[in-house]
């Protein structure tokens, strides 16, 4: 029989800018495979704008057979609920962390992916106040199918490339046409499955001109 049994555990983040106070602090959360130390360099044009904080999912793994480069993982179909609870809850211990240490006056969040999903759902349980949210090539998580759970969107962004390897014409058209209906503001842009940092550029100036006082 099946037994549960609630312990600590070390989590890793990377962060911009130790030293630098600024006012915004945008958080990213990695796809499936990637860890923060790199997923964090794609957002190297903004180090110098706002606090950029890298969590990273607590399934770390090979990523071909027994060694070699490692990945890292937000959660699988296996033990989903336990994970999905254990992710919330280090990603609140964070922004506690980031909030006592920094006091950002304004949160904005980004998911990747994998870490779309995840990003989602940490938006959605309303203890962290956000002012924005970018999903990026992924799919809306599923567990928050009820209207009643889904925030109207307000300053929502979803972006996508054209040439992404893993959703087709036709699956982008979906997931499009789903976020539209959302009321997300959606992009596309020319390129693969990846952060586009002039598409990204865009995005973060129009959450600027939405969120007051930034």
């Amino acid at each position: 029989m099946e037994q549960k049994l609630t312990s600590a555990k070390t989590f890793r983040y990377e962060i911009s800018s130790p030293s630098q106070e600024f006012d915004t602090v945008l958080y990213v959360l990695h796809g499936y495979g990637q860890q923060a130390q790199y997923f964090i360099r794609k957002f190297r044009p903004l180090f110098d704008k706002m606090l950029v904080v890298a969590p990273e999912g607590m399934h770390r793994f090979y990523l071909q057979g027994s060694s070699g480069r490692v990945g890292a993982s937000w959660m699988t179909k296996e033990a989903r609920e336990d994970d999905i609870s254990d992710n919330i809850h280090w990603l609140n211990e964070l922004d506690a962390h980031i909030s006592s240490e920094f006091k950002p006056k304004r949160k904005l969040i980004l998911g990747f992916s994998q870490g779309g999903a995840t990003a989602a759902r940490w938006y959605h349980k309303d203890t962290v106040q956000f002012d924005a949210m970018i999903l990026w090539a992924c799919v809306f998580p599923p567990d928050l199918h009820p209207e009643e759970e889904i925030k109207q969107a307000n300053n929502q962004h979803f972006a996508i490339g054209t040439e992404d390897e893993f959703y087709d014409a036709e699956a982008q058209e979906t997931l499009v046409k789903f976020y539209l209906k959302k009321e997300f503001v959606t992009h596309q842009f020319e390129g693969k499955h990846d952060i586009h940092a002039i598409t990204l550029d865009g995005i973060l100036n129009e959450i600027n001109e939405g969120v007051p006082n930034a």
